[in-house]
Order: structure tokens, then sequence, then C-alpha cells
């Protein structure tokens, strides 16, 4: 009974190993791939290559129409950047509002936009293009960062939830000394919330760097272009892509959003919790 006892936990974590690597397998395969020569990407049946090269991210770097790929991550970055403060600024106050402040129909207005997130992002992307073209924004940064300054839904209630786990009482010693709204949003709820903000800005970090639909919609300047973009100039509609310099970058794309995850990774639990304080 004892050795069955001792033999069940390790099956387990042997299953659940196994399954990991299963699921890490394509990852793998782009890493090897990444530094196999041309020939060995597609025939090879292993993952280690016969000759390790990195040709393909000198050529991935350098080699794409005169434009570094160094480009393409800067306006990444620059984008996510302004997406990331803009939607903590934006979201942030509206949920201190709809947790704290009481005003006229905030009942209304919260179940108002509660229901744009069930709104699918297609339906208002024709009024949106019409819009942002007629202000002369097409082919700029603009239509992907102004709006997250104007809120995003989702966010908005995560942090509202999590604000509502933070005890009123801090509220009312904070009155009681003289602060008013906003000292109070500033001074108490907002570093109290960093765990939520903290969720927020990943999760509009990694969205925004993933983003290829709505920049794909608002940039044509191949100057302008970001990772996801530049990623598609490798490949070519008349069958001579060059799969080696796309996986190579590809490996490169993917290490900010890996790095601002495991960087936040313990505030982003406590985020997911909703737990205002603890105990």
């Amino acid at each position: 009974m004892a050795l069955q006892n001792r033999l069940k936990p390790l099956l387990f974590h042997i299953i659940v190993l196994g399954l990991g690597l299963l699921m890490l397998y394509p990852v793998f395969w782009l890493l090897s791939s990444s530094v196999k020569p041309t020939t060995e990407i597609f025939t090879s049946k292993g993952l280690w290559p016969s000759a390790i090269t990195f040709e393909h991210y000198h050529n991935g770097w350098f080699g794409l129409r005169n434009i570094q790929f160094g480009r393409f991550f800067l306006n990444s970055i620059m984008i996510c950047v302004l997406a990331v403060i803009g939607t903590i600024i934006s979201s942030s106050m509206a949920a201190f509002s709809f947790a704290r402040i009481d005003f006229p129909l905030k009942k209304l207005f919260f179940a108002l936009m509660l229901g744009t997130i069930m709104l699918p992002g297609h339906v208002t992307l024709i009024p949106q293009y019409i819009f942002f073209h007629k202000l002369g924004w097409v082919d700029t940064f603009l239509p992907l960062t102004v709006p997250k300054f104007l809120g995003d839904a989702f966010f908005i209630f995560l942090i509202v939830q999590f604000i509502r786990g933070i005890p009123r009482e801090l509220d009312e010693s904070a009155k009681i000394d003289g602060c008013g709204w906003l000292t109070l949003f500033v001074r108490i709820i907002l570093p109290l919330s960093s765990p939520a903000l903290i969720t927020a800005a990943i999760f509009t970090f990694m969205g925004t760097w993933d983003d290829f639909f709505g920049q794909m919609i608002y940039l044509s300047d191949v100057n302008k272009y970001t990772v996801p973009l530049g990623l598609r100039l490798f490949l070519d509609s008349s069958g001579s892509s060059n799969w080696g310099s796309v996986f190579a970058m590809s490996v490169l794309s993917i290490v900010p959003s890996l790095l601002i995850f495991f960087l936040g990774q313990k505030y982003f639990t406590q985020g997911i919790a909703t737990t205002g304080i603890k105990g």
C-alpha cells in the first residue's frame, strides 16, 4: 500500500511532464528550425540539426528590403508602451469611479460597458476605419494607441472587482484625514491595486504585441510596420519564402512577451485572484 501511494504521484508527474513536452514540441521545432540549414528545415525528421548555423538570424535582421528588423521591434515597443500607459490610466480611473463613487445611472452605464465586451470587434471595424480615415489617422500609430486612452471594458471590469475587495474602511480613514477623491485614488487605491494593474498591463502588452489584424488594417508604410507585419514580409506568394528567417525572427519576437510575463508573474496571479490586500 505504501509503495502504491508513492507510485501514484510519480506516475501523475510523469504523465503531466509528457503532456507538457508534447505541447511544447512546436516551440522546440521552431527553435530547432531557426538554426538549421535551409535544406534541412522541412526534410529533417529530428529536432537536432546536423549543423548549427545563425545565418537565418543575420539574414532576417539585416536582409529585408534594406530595412533592419530592429525598426519593427522599435515600432512594436512604441505602440505597446503607449497602449499599456493608456489602458492603465483610463481603465483604473473608470474602475475607481464604478467601484467607489456613486453617481446617477451608475448601474446602467456599468451594464452598457459590460455589453461592449460581448460585441465582436469585427462589427465595429468598418465604422472605426471610416472614423479614423476622416480624421486622417490611417497609416499612423494613432488608431492603435489613442483608443487605449479611452478605456477597455474587460480591464475596467477586472480592476473594479479588485477594488471592491479593498475594505471601505480605508476610504473612510482617508476622508477623515482630509483626502479627496483624487488623493484617495492616487495614494490609497492605486498602490493597493498594483496586482490588477500589472495584470492589465501584461494582457495589454501581449495582446498589442501579437496583434496582426488591426496593424495590417491601419498601417501601410513599411517603415511603420510592427513585428507581426515584418514577419509577413518574409513570405512570398510566388513560393520563394525565406522560412529560415521567418523562424529566426519568430524566436526573437516571442522574447519580449516571455520577459514581460515572467517578470510580472507574481503580480499576475495576485491580480487574477482579485484580492485587495493581504491578511
